[in-house]
């Protein structure tokens, strides 16, 4: 069983708070989307790498890193790789 399985498993819990929400569009340069939704398809994608250090999710797709706190399912930031 993967260990990022619990993630998987409990996406519709996914949430950020008004400033997650601005600060992921302001990192990612995105306009008026849902910053949740657009975190879900990213994490649920084929291509997308998940591991678990301490007590945050970091889901990884092509040059952009989202990051989730595992205990309350929050999406804490988002950012492009250097």
């Amino acid at each position: 069983m993967n260990s990022h399985r619990a993630l998987l498993d409990n996406l519709s819990k996914l949430h950020t708070t008004k400033l997650g929400i601005e600060r992921i569009k302001r990192n990612l340069n995105l306009a008026d989307i849902d910053v949740v939704d657009f975190c879900r398809q990213l994490i649920v994608a084929d291509d997308c790498t998940i591991q678990k250090r301490g007590k945050n999710w970091y889901c990884s797709k092509d040059d952009t890193v989202v990051t989730v706190n595992s205990y309350s399912l929050t999406v804490i930031t988002a950012h492009k790789e250097k």
